[in-house]
């Protein structure tokens, strides 16, 4: 097996939202999406609700795998995402 690129990692994330509201999303580069995300580049959802929060991350290899993952977690209720991210105890950077 070939071993691929760090550079091919794609990354899902949760973010909390300065008013609480989560968002989720995808990236190939986790600081540089967070860093756009406060400084008012990111989602139409954190647009509005800077600063954010990363609270967690999960690394992949090909970009079908981070977005069909990202579409499942984006389809929970935030109760729900809350509890995964905390059952998980994830690190925030991974």
């Amino acid at each position: 097996m070939v071993e691929r690129a760090e550079s091919d990692a794609h990354y899902v994330y949760i973010v909390r939202c300065a008013n609480g509201s989560l968002y989720t999303g995808y990236t190939k580069n986790i600081e540089a999406r967070i860093a756009a995300h406060n400084g008012g580049k990111g989602g139409r959802y954190t647009k509005a609700h800077r600063p954010v929060e990363l609270l967690a991350s999960w690394k992949f290899q090909t970009k079908r795998q981070a977005l069909q993952i990202e579409y499942c977690i984006k389809q929970l209720p935030r109760q729900k995402k809350l509890k995964l991210v905390q059952q998980l105890d994830i690190p925030k950077w991974l």
